[in-house]
């Protein structure tokens, strides 16, 4: 299905009814949109299960609506709550609804086709992105201005800023590059589905997991959920509120996928550049697939590294969930190993 989960289809979904199946989570990870990368890290998969579950039971309390049903656990196979497992799961049961082909002719995405070959459930073609904070480089700033966005400055500072109220944004989920969306171009692309129900939706995420993150000692920066549309209502698809969906600080340090992809910008800049390049002249050609032009490869990671995210991954999800699931240094000792990087 992707580059660090796979989808095992026990009942396939249909136009008229969803249907079951598994995300098993693998210690892949991918950064820069590039895919699977040349190695693993230890638990990770488990890691990100145990928080996505966690975080889809704390929804599923505040009634909102996901298509989570349980995960696997490791022992018995028998699905179940997440605190009944023996053992940090690696395998999350879930409703399954249809995702149509999305044709690229002509240099564009073909969205009537997409919705022409939907039913009533479906993947809505979108990502819901939440932000609570505008980091230094965030492409927000290059969107407009800090008026723009509530705050009481002409340009935008140095440092991270803290947003007064959470931004809202819409992108692009199937295409090769992610694309920012005006709120009409998302409107269109969201077929019978709602925008302004996706952004209350993300809203309740957002909220949800920025109070559970700050009982961890965590700062919740910004994230984003993927929707499916089931019989007229939306639900929180995929999964929710991790290391590598959401963006989390812990002090000045980023506790999430961004460690790997900063280090990778002075570690292997040769393949940054070559992915940036790539990208580039993909969209000057108008062709989808921009890795067919990218020249370089990733370098594999040291160990050390690993070895330190590995904990950190570990280790952040036993402080946010509150519980020791992982065998882990605290989540301050891991924090200072990857500042140390």
């Amino acid at each position: 299905m992707t580059s660090v989960k796979d989808l095992v289809v026990e009942d396939a979904p249909t136009a008229d009814a969803p249907g079951r199946g598994r995300f098993a989570f693998t210690d892949d990870y991918s950064v820069f949109d590039w895919g699977k990368m040349p190695d693993e890290i230890p638990q990770k998969g488990a890691a990100l299960c145990t928080m996505g579950a966690y975080n889809f039971e704390l929804l599923d309390v505040n009634h909102v609506p996901t298509h989570y049903e349980g995960v696997v656990d490791p022992e018995t196979g028998e699905v179940v709550e997440l605190g009944e497992a023996s053992a940090p799961p690696t395998e999350m049961v879930i409703d399954l609804v249809e995702v149509p082909d999305l044709p690229f002719e002509g240099g564009a995405y073909d969205y009537d086709a997409y919705h022409g070959g939907a039913g009533t459930n479906y993947i809505i073609p979108l990502e819901i992105v939440f932000r609570n904070t505008v980091p230094v480089g965030s492409s927000l700033r290059s969107r407009g201005a800090p008026a723009d966005f509530g705050l009481d400055a002409e340009e935008w500072p140095d440092e991270p800023v803290t947003l007064p109220e959470p931004v809202v944004e819409f992108s692009t989920k199937y295409e090769e590059q992610d694309r920012y969306l005006s709120r009409a171009e998302a409107d269109r692309i969201a077929g019978d589905a709602d925008v302004d129900a996706l952004e209350e939706l993300a809203l309740a995420v957002n909220h949800v997991v920025t109070e559970q993150a700050s009982e961890g000692g965590f700062d919740h920066q910004d994230g984003k959920i993927e929707c499916a549309y089931v019989d007229g209502t939306i639900r929180v698809a995929d999964v929710v509120g991790t290391f590598d969906e959401n963006r989390f600080a812990y002090g000045d340090q980023q506790v999430s996928k961004e460690v790997v992809r900063q280090y990778y910008k002075s570690y292997d800049p040769a393949w940054v550049d070559a992915v940036s390049a790539a990208k580039a002249e993909a969209d000057e050609r108008g062709v989808a697939d921009w890795r067919d032009l990218c020249e370089a490869s990733p370098d594999p990671l040291p160990e050390t590294v690993i070895d330190a995210v590995a904990d950190l991954y570990r280790a952040g999800t036993n402080a946010y969930t509150g519980s020791d699931w992982f065998d882990a240094p605290d989540v301050e000792a891991a924090v200072d190993a990857v500042r140390d990087l």
